[in-house]
């Protein structure tokens, strides 16, 4: 027996799938399926975050609907991926925030941190807010850098030990082997299929989204976002390095990394979030878990805000409009923080370390056979 219905019919088509094994070739799940005889719930989990919901198992499958046996890959591990979410969740009283991350939770935390920044410079002095601030130090005249520093620092901290909490429960519920380790080679290994995307590609003829023709469009959005976020996340940590090791205060030139990055990723983060919800728009109904689209939606709609709003204030940061779109910018940003343990964004981790562990178990596989 297992804990949810639908990891019991997850277990009911890893049944039906590993008697037929057609689709081996497809992606990571059905080898990593192949070496099991039975699931618990955490090979199950497993399974469902190793899956990269590309559809093809779906339309290549022999007993897809109306074939009795009713067999729907991509949306039995779709729902269990969004179940072991919230399974996993840290602290676990906040696991029911998977069911209600909408986005008008997402926007009215954006919102009101705008507001308390408004509130906080509005106290001190009404006209910093429309004031024209130029030069080292402009950002600053809204909110003290050590004020901002603190707000978003402990938003960021919280976020990185509540998902690091969620990781290591659910590389414990996964069912580690005994002896299995994770080496470099099996961390380099994930960290490439993850660079590439490799599993999203339909066994390499690409992501099938609606009807019958695959295309690599989903891929390529999600590179874009993926990429976008990382050179966000490098921006700000080269700017902590410039503000703190060589006393540079913001904002910057547009040529100095910083901004440079963020330029760079604020423009992927602008195409891929646009792409990847009109991929989800378009998509075959029957593939997608109609409870998760508001989690999928809000997320991404809050990576589109982010880069919406920063490429804003580097455009106008030398105007009257400096201190709203700050204020607008830091309230997104502070939003996406705070919700990403509880959001779409721990797909991205989840899978990571599922990758990990198949790699491993590949490696494992073929030493027991050379052996």
């Amino acid at each position: 027996m297992h804990g949810t219905r639908i990891l019991q019919e997850a277990d009911r088509l890893m049944t039906v799938c590993n008697s037929c094994r057609y689709c081996e070739g497809l992606c990571a799940v059905f080898p990593a399926m192949e070496m099991r005889r039975a699931f618990s719930d955490g090979d199950l989990n497993y399974l469902a975050n190793l899956c990269h919901a590309c559809g093809a198992c779906y339309t290549d499958c022999q007993f897809s609907p109306p074939h009795e046996f009713n067999v729907n890959v991509p949306k039995t591990l779709a729902v269990a991926r969004a179940e072991s979410y919230a399974a996993y969740a840290w602290p676990r009283a906040f696991s029911g925030a998977f069911a209600r991350n909408g986005l008008v939770i997402s926007l009215i935390a954006a919102i009101s941190v705008a507001a308390f920044i408004f509130g906080f410079a509005a106290i001190n002095d009404r006209g910093v807010l429309t004031g024209v601030h130029t030069g080292p130090g402009a950002f600053y005249k809204l909110m003290p850098h050590n004020a901002m520093a603190l707000l978003f620092g402990a938003a960021l901290l919280y976020a990185i030990v509540a998902l690091a909490m969620g990781v290591r429960a659910f590389w414990r519920a996964i069912g580690e082997p005994v002896g299995m380790t994770t080496d470099a080679k099996a961390l380099l290994q994930a960290v490439r299929d993850a660079g590439e995307l490799r599993y999203l590609d339909g066994g390499g003829v690409g992501c099938f989204n609606e009807g019958d023709h695959p295309t690599d469009r989903r891929k390529l959005y999600h590179h874009f976002t993926f990429y976008g976020f990382a050179l966000c996340f490098a921006a700000t940590c080269v700017g902590t390095l410039y503000h703190y090791l060589l006393a540079r205060e913001a904002p910057y030139a547009w040529w100095d990394l910083p901004v440079v990055l963020g330029t760079l990723g604020g423009i992927g983060l602008a195409i891929g979030p646009i792409g990847l919800l009109n991929e989800k728009w378009k998509r075959d109904r029957v593939l997608v878990d109609e409870q998760q689209m508001g989690m999928d939606t809000a997320f991404i709609l809050m990576l589109f805000l982010t880069s919406v709003t920063g490429l804003a204030l580097l455009l106008w940061r030398e105007g009257a409009a400096m201190g709203p779109l700050l204020a607008l910018h830091l309230g997104v940003v502070f939003a996406l923080f705070i919700t990403m343990p509880y959001g779409k964004f721990v797909h991205g981790i989840y899978r990571f370390v599922a990758l990990v562990r198949y790699a491993r178990e590949r490696q494992m596989m073929v030493q027991g056979k050379a052996e």
